[in-house]
């Protein structure tokens, strides 16, 4: 794994945080491979008509931001730390909830990406 401070998001990834944060479902959906899979606080979304209604609910609807905080590569996996917010339900979320974003890119499309909330190890 590579952790450089001056490693950024950029190709789709960064097309796909800015499309986040302009809530444009459809610039978020086309960053996606047809038959791409996201997971998503345990919940598993296959495909464009899927992963769209998730956007349209969850990203766009909530009005989600994501303001990236780390950037990391591991063996070609774009791997994105970054701070949430929006109009979801917080209910016993910290007050600053940073999420890990796993994306795998291919062909500039992302054919998956994985958002989790990582808690650090006990050793």
């Amino acid at each position: 794994m590579t952790k450089d401070p001056a490693l950024t998001v950029s190709g789709v990834v960064a097309d796909h945080i800015a499309a986040v944060n302009g809530f444009d479902e459809d610039a978020i959906v086309a960053t996606f491979a047809p038959d791409a899979l996201v997971n998503d606080a345990h919940r598993e979304f296959w495909g464009a008509e899927a992963i769209r209604r998730w956007v349209a609910k969850e990203m766009v609807g909530d009005h989600v931001t994501i303001e990236v905080t780390e950037v990391l590569d591991h063996h070609g996996q774009m791997i994105v730390r970054g701070r949430y917010d929006g109009d979801f339900d917080k209910t016993n979320l910290p007050d600053e909830l940073i999420l890990t974003n796993y994306f795998t890119i291919r062909d500039e499309k992302i054919e998956s990406l994985f958002v989790i909330r990582n808690t650090p190890a006990d050793y």
